[in-house]
This record gives structure tokens, C-alpha cells and sequence, in this order.
């Protein structure tokens, strides 16, 4: 399943100029790092809410409450929020990667010559 590319335009099909125009005074590797890191911030915070929404379930069976379910739910939940976040997730990671391209471009000025990361 290939990532998820931010959308350059706004929700209703306006285009995002502003983030257009960052994009090209940041470097390819530094856009790629940001996008990473976006999707992670975006997995992590959907893990802390599949966490809260299988935490008061009793019973048996996969998510129930019996011995060593809690290490495997962990982990589902974990490969859950992985999966989510890669297939474009709730669209945090877009606001996340817009904000750090408009930060990284802030700082590299009009010349576009740094790619800080």
C-alpha cells in the first residue's frame, strides 16, 4: 500500500497556493522526512484513541479481558494505527506536514537555497 501523498489543494477543491509555493523552496529529502514524521504523529495519536476504545472491553475472544490479551491488542492496536495513518489516516498528518513545510520554508527564505530540516 503505496503512502499517502498531502493533497496541495484545500477541502472543496481550492488550491493550496500557499503550500505550493513552500514546496518549492524545501528540499525533496526534507519534504520526505516531514511527511514521515507527520504520519507518525498521525499514528501515534490514532493509537492513544483505538487504546481508549478497547480498553473496557470484557469477555472473551480477541479483545476481551483474559490472559495475554492485553500484549496482543497492544500490538494490533499499534499495526491498526500504522495501517490508518499510511492509508491517509483522519487527516492530521496533512494540517501536520503542511505546517512543518511552511515552517521549513519560513526559514530558508525567498532563495529556497536551505533545506533545514
Amino acid at each position: 500500500m503505496a503512502a499517502a501523498t498531502p493533497s496541495l489543494t484545500f477541502t472543496g477543491g481550492r488550491p493550496d497556493l500557499t503550500l505550493q509555493q513552500a514546496l518549492t523552496k524545501v528540499a525533496p529529502e526534507a519534504q520526505a522526512k516531514a511527511r514521515a514524521q507527520a504520519e507518525d504523529f498521525e499514528a501515534v495519536f490514532l493509537n492513544t484513541m483505538f487504546s481508549q476504545m478497547t480498553s473496557g472491553i470484557k469477555g472473551d475472544g480477541p479483545f476481551g479481558n483474559t490472559p495475554g490479551t492485553g500484549v496482543w491488542r497492544s500490538m494490533m492496536v499499534d499495526e491498526y494505527s500504522r495501517s490508518f495513518a499510511k492509508a491517509g489516516g483522519v487527516g492530521i498528518s496533512h494540517d501536520v506536514f503542511r505546517t512543518l513545510i511552511l515552517q521549513q520554508a519560513n526559514r530558508t527564505g525567498p532563495t529556497g537555497s536551505g533545506d533545514t530540516p
